[in-house]
């Protein structure tokens, strides 16, 4: 047009034009990488899960391995009326309560002291780790040799301290097993608890304390108003691993007490292992680890549940 002419710009493509964007490279790369881990999990976890519900249908023994017989639910129909069941479910809820907020109420006081103190600050905090390095099994020997009515150590102090007058067969009573092997429980776990909130503390802005302290708040005021709320993430995550830590505890239970004196240590762990392989009833077995995951997920969501509703009801509230 007026004299010029038209010149058709072509553009040549490279050759071999990749046909995946970068974005969907990247969840190729993501997908490898989860994969193998995945089937791992899915391998180590999902299939015996998987294969426990389906035998907690059915009348399974260690005598008839391959003899599945369909039992109509008689396996659940039994558990909702079984007393040895019912109060393992008590034993355990007391005994995952009591231990959770013992290590939340110890682990923050302790938190809160290790924040403060300046002098040997890493050698106390490297030092009150150490319960948590110990196995389990280990924990549990030790501190049944400090429960030995005879000649364990705490037996020893109390008497010689005057606060008991005779020794006390703590692993025996109906009264002070489960708290003694709380005990154990408490000082294996409470670093992890300790450290966890000494993290979260360290993380808060020390300008959020240094205004408070101009506006004339007290350390307990500053407690309650800056260090609870702004450790509400920590705490929710600290104390739902204690819980699920707690819930699955077997062997300081068996360990230490077996699920006795005449069950009053049996939790849902013991229970369930009691009936598999002692009495070898693999299906109602299977069927109390069931019911016991089940409760664990429901107790998990409605906790986690409760925390939601919390911080939606504290942004209303601004």
């Amino acid at each position: 047009m007026n004299g010029t002419q038209d010149v058709k710009v072509t553009t040549h493509k490279p050759y071999g034009r990749a046909w995946l964007s970068d974005r969907a490279k990247d969840k190729w790369f993501l997908f490898l990488l989860l994969a193998p881990p995945m089937v791992m999990l899915l391998l180590a976890i999902g299939i015996p899960i998987a294969k426990s519900i389906y035998m907690s249908f059915f009348n399974v023994t260690l005598l008839r391995m391959n003899d599945y017989q369909w039992n109509n639910f008689a396996n659940y129909v039994h558990l909702s009326t079984d007393g040895e069941f019912i109060g393992a479910l008590g034993t355990t809820l007391k005994y995952v309560v009591g231990i959770v907020l013992l290590q939340f109420i110890f682990g923050i006081v302790l938190a809160a002291l290790l924040n403060r103190i300046v002098f040997m600050r890493k050698w106390l905090r490297t030092l009150i780790l150490i319960p948590w390095t110990i196995p389990t099994l280990v924990v549990a020997l030790l501190w049944m040799w400090m429960f030995q009515p005879q000649y364990g150590v705490l037996n020893y102090l109390f008497v010689s301290w005057g606060l008991i007058g005779n020794p006390y067969d703590w692993l025996t009573s109906l009264d002070l097993a489960l708290p003694a092997v709380m005990a154990a429980a408490l000082w294996r776990q409470l670093p992890f608890m300790a450290t966890m909130l000494l993290a979260g503390m360290q993380g808060i802005s020390p300008e959020i304390y240094e205004a408070a302290d101009i506006d004339g708040a007290n350390r307990r005021q500053a407690f309650w108003y800056i260090t609870l709320p702004q450790l509400k993430s920590t705490i929710q995550t600290v104390t739902l691993i204690a819980m699920i830590e707690n819930f699955k505890m077997f062997p300081l239970f068996w360990i230490m007490t077996g699920g006795g004196p005449l069950n009053a240590t049996t939790t849902l762990a013991i229970l369930s292992y009691k009936t598999a392989f002692v009495k070898l009833n693999l299906g109602e077995g299977a069927a109390i680890g069931v019911l016991w995951l089940l409760l664990l997920l429901f107790i998990a969501w409605g906790y986690n549940k409760l925390f939601t509703i919390g911080e939606h009801a504290h942004g209303r509230g601004h």
